[in-house]
């Protein structure tokens, strides 16, 4: 049996993915920055073990990965600065043999050097780390999150996109994306972008 390894297990794209991976037959152990507050969002859940996990505290590195032998992570938007934020633990990943790491990029990121994401792609391949990224479009969801405010109060919606067409998806289907990644091996080793059904031109 798999023991996968979640972190951003409460986000939009890691709680949905765990509902998905509920239904195979893996082990779950979620890392968690505030364990007291956020483990009972998993009661109830089967196979499951929340752990404190912190990308800053390397101490918590060996407890989250031990008998892991594939993991799942999102870049959390505060951490900016991927050399000494998060290739610590891809170094961890890497010394602990895990088979798989599928982590959560963005469309076009290998033609854009300036985001933390493209960094972070850089380092798991060059620390040959099997992997998967998965690079969305933009998320349905920030429709009313990140951009609500300009919808509603100036009717208008800024994306870094010009004049090309976009595609917003929703995150639980990235989430599908990413259980299936984690539970068919014909997807090692590439990198899927995904859109939304629809592109739609700027008006």
């Amino acid at each position: 049996m798999d023991k996968i390894l979640i972190l951003g297990g409460t986000g939009n794209i890691g709680f949905p993915l765990i509902k998905e991976l509920q239904k195979q037959n893996v082990s779950i152990r979620v890392g968690l920055h505030n364990i007291k507050n956020e483990a009972k969002r998993f009661w109830g859940f089967k196979n499951i073990e929340t752990i404190h996990f912190d990308f800053l505290n390397p101490k918590t590195f060996d407890s989250a990965l031990s008998g892991i032998n594939k993991v799942f992570m999102v870049r959390p938007p505060q951490l900016a600065d991927p050399k000494n934020d998060m290739f610590p633990f891809l170094r961890a990943v890497k010394d602990d043999n895990v088979n798989q790491i599928v982590f959560v990029s963005l469309i076009g990121v290998d033609k854009n050097p300036v985001v933390p994401h493209h960094k972070i792609e850089k380092e798991i391949v060059k620390l040959q780390i099997p992997h998967t990224f998965i690079r969305p479009s933009f998320f349905m969801q920030n429709l009313n999150t990140t951009h609500l405010q300009d919808i509603r109060d100036n009717h208008d919606l800024f994306i870094p996109a010009g004049n090309s067409k976009t595609s917003f998806i929703d995150t639980r289907d990235i989430a599908a994306v990413a259980a299936k990644s984690l539970t068919d091996p014909k997807y090692l080793n590439k990198a899927l972008e995904i859109t939304g059904e629809k592109a739609l031109e700027p008006v």
